[in-house]
């Protein structure tokens, strides 16, 4: 049922399949901070993608397939080169600060 305020406004209200993978993203970041490489590059994908409720983030892809790549998935670095060719150089050096951020805080809980 649309409202008048959602057709003034243009807002569809949200179905379960936008609820569905806004949860899928949210997963992935639990699981990722629990030190899950599959989450690592699953979050990969949905920035490199803008699915799963991300938006198409190629700092945020590139961070989260080093991520993975360095704990051993066997995909995510070439999924990083790939990636890697859409960035600039600052680009790339923005992504891999936001990676050693996360390592450093992740040490920092483990510890």
């Amino acid at each position: 049922m649309d409202s008048a305020w959602n057709k003034e406004f243009c807002v569809s209200p949200a179905t379960a399949a936008d609820l569905t993978e806004d949860l899928l993203v949210a997963e992935s970041l639990a699981a990722a901070a629990q030190g899950d490489y599959t989450a690592y590059f699953d979050l990969g994908v949905a920035f490199s993608t803008g699915s799963h409720g991300a938006s198409c983030d190629l700092i945020e892809a590139h961070k989260w397939f080093n991520l993975a790549a360095v704990s051993g998935h066997e995909e995510a670095g070439a999924c990083r080169s790939e990636v890697a060719e859409e960035m600039t150089a600052r680009e790339i050096a923005e992504a891999q600060r936001r990676a050693r951020e996360w390592l450093a805080a992740s040490t920092r809980k483990a510890a």
